[in-house]
């Protein structure tokens, strides 16, 4: 999704009255099904973390987790801002408005920027930000920054979603999860391996409806990469691995009662993998079907993975 209109707000007609139904916009702008996402695997790392008997103190990992969001949004807030000329922002905008929108944009994610700089500055100062995770940190900030900025822009080079995947299945799970814990332990790769891969399906789904306009403005996304006829098998390879390796996990020493709630949402991957298969055989295509599906299979089980942690 890295590189698509920002979802529904690309189909949005721009605002008449600019300023107050513009921040609406805005906000549509920084993707905040991923911010979301990001939250849940965010919890996740500190679910282990206390699972396995770290100290939980809530003030400094809300703190650690709204910097990860504001860079987040910034990033996505520089994707648009960034977007080539001759690509929308919002769907029927003017050329004024799209030049009233673009600073805007610019303020609002330098802002961000940095007040997650400052966050992260003042959580090191105080010992809760260890060297480790300080450079943990860093990467997270370099690479949201890489995938929206020129010359990178990594969103056009057809890596944007696996940089995105990254970002929220591993990198925000790894970071508060060291913020808590003194260093990795294997249940948190053997977690995150799996949603990495959900996350990586999920995008790769929800780029099939932008098809069309991923072909009119030239974009070289992942799909366009891979092209359509290879995406579907790949697509379905990285659910069917995924759910193999959270199955396996119980015979790498991980307690069953850990990993089988996360299987619980196998069905709707099928489902999802069918509605994919039949579109690429020329059948209708449902789209809010197959959005809904990769959606749920990714933030659904990492949200039960995370949510049996936390009862333990």
């Amino acid at each position: 999704m890295g590189d698509q209109s920002s979802g529904r707000a690309a189909r949005d007609t721009f605002p008449g009255n600019y300023f107050m139904p513009s921040l609406t916009a805005i906000l549509r702008l920084t993707r905040p099904i991923h911010l979301l996402l990001a939250l849940l695997t965010y919890g996740l790392g500190l679910g282990i973390a206390r699972y396995l008997g770290g100290l939980f103190q809530p003030l400094p990992q809300i703190i650690g987790g709204v910097s990860l969001l504001f860079l987040l949004a910034a990033s996505s807030l520089l994707i648009e801002y960034f977007r080539p000329p001759a690509e929308p922002i919002l769907a029927g905008e003017t050329r004024a408005q799209r030049e009233a929108l673009r600073p805007l944009l610019l303020i609002i994610s330098t802002a961000l920027l940095a007040g997650a700089a400052l966050l992260a500055f003042l959580l090191y100062l105080q010992g809760y930000l260890p060297i480790n995770d300080a450079l943990l940190f860093v990467l997270y900030l370099l690479l949201c920054l890489s995938l929206a900025v020129p010359p990178t822009r990594l969103v056009e080079r057809g890596i944007g979603e696996i940089i995105t995947a990254f970002l929220l299945a591993v990198l925000a799970p790894a970071i508060s999860f060291l913020m808590v814990f003194p260093g990795l332990h294997p249940f948190l790769t053997g977690f995150t391996f799996p949603l990495f891969l959900l996350a990586l399906a999920w995008q790769l789904a929800t780029s099939f409806e932008q098809y069309p306009d991923h072909l009119k403005y030239g974009r070289r996304v992942l799909l366009m990469r891979l092209s359509w006829q290879r995406a579907v098998p790949i697509h379905n390879g990285l659910l069917i691995v995924a759910y193999f390796f959270l199955a396996v996990l119980p015979f790498l020493g991980v307690p069953f009662v850990l990993t089988w709630p996360s299987l619980l949402t196998l069905p709707i991957a099928a489902w999802q993998m069918l509605m994919l298969r039949n579109i690429s055989d020329g059948m209708k295509p449902v789209w809010n079907a197959l959005n809904i599906a990769a959606t749920v299979v990714f933030g659904l089980t990492t949200y039960l993975i995370t949510i049996t942690f936390w009862l333990r």
